[in-house]
């Protein structure tokens, strides 16, 4: 019987997507736009945006902010990894992305009102930097770069929230669960013995929300493609044994 926990070790290649943010993509390409958008920032300005707000910490579990609160200014990732989802009225979640340190979340709301439309919860400690909607408005003023950075960062979120739709929209669940399979092998892959061992823990309700199924449907699935020869699970790995035949799965299953 597979198991409900595909246990995978943190360390993965290549190294610069170590902290990389995880949504329902295409392709791994722009997964991380908008992690460095206070780059433009001197070390000054960048010192300055953090000292003007106020760091929180939190504990694995604890909200960083919740569908329904008012919004009160976005949250600056400094440390650990968010997941943001979406509830329905049944209750039943929808992963939006995962999103790592560099990334801002929570907003903008500049000028204050409206409420969270998805909630942020820790998945790992987490330290944010809170800037409320006044510091936000005060910096923007003062620091026409900070607004250029604001400004990235948006067009960054915009394009990760239109490739989920899309792949929502216009893919069958079994061609976005084998495209989460080769983006995780992408991410987290290293090659052996002509498999690529995917080097990273997550569970089939992990899977279930970001391809916007149920944990029943994955693990059915996922055992469907044990059967098929497609990839191998052991207490440790999992290791696409056939990476050709889930982009034939994205490509032909509709």
């Amino acid at each position: 019987m597979l198991s409900a926990t595909i246990a995978l070790p943190d360390r993965r290649r290549p190294a610069p997507l170590i902290a990389s943010a995880l949504f329902l993509s295409e392709t791994i390409e722009g997964l991380d736009d908008g992690a460095a958008f206070l780059d433009r920032l001197t070390p000054t300005e960048a010192a300055r945006v953090r000292a003007a707000g106020r760091s929180v910490s939190l504990a694995p579990g604890e909200s960083v902010f919740t569908q329904g609160d008012a919004h009160e200014g976005i949250f600056l990732i400094e440390a650990g990894r968010v997941r943001v989802y979406y509830s329905g009225p049944s209750g039943r979640q929808v992963t939006l992305a995962y999103w790592t340190p560099g990334h801002f979340i929570g907003g903008p709301s500049i000028y204050g009102g409206g409420f969270h439309q998805w909630s942020g919860i820790a998945i790992e400690p987490v330290r944010v930097t809170v800037l409320s909607s006044a510091t936000l408005r005060s910096l923007i003023r003062q620091m026409p770069n900070f607004a250029l950075c604001l400004i990235e960062a948006l067009e960054a979120k915009g394009r990760c929230y239109t490739a989920m739709a899309q792949m929502l929209g216009t893919r069958s669940v079994i061609e976005r669960l084998a495209q989460l399979l080769l983006n995780l092998g992408d991410l987290y892959g290293s090659s052996e013995s002509g498999a690529v061992v995917i080097r990273r823990r997550i569970t089939h309700d992990e899977i279930a929300a970001l391809v916007g199924s149920t944990r029943q449907w994955v693990t059915m699935m996922l055992n469907r493609f044990r059967r098929e020869g497609i990839i191998a699970i052991d207490k440790s790995h999992i290791r696409l044994t056939r990476p050709d035949r889930l982009k034939d799965i994205v490509l032909t299953e509709g």
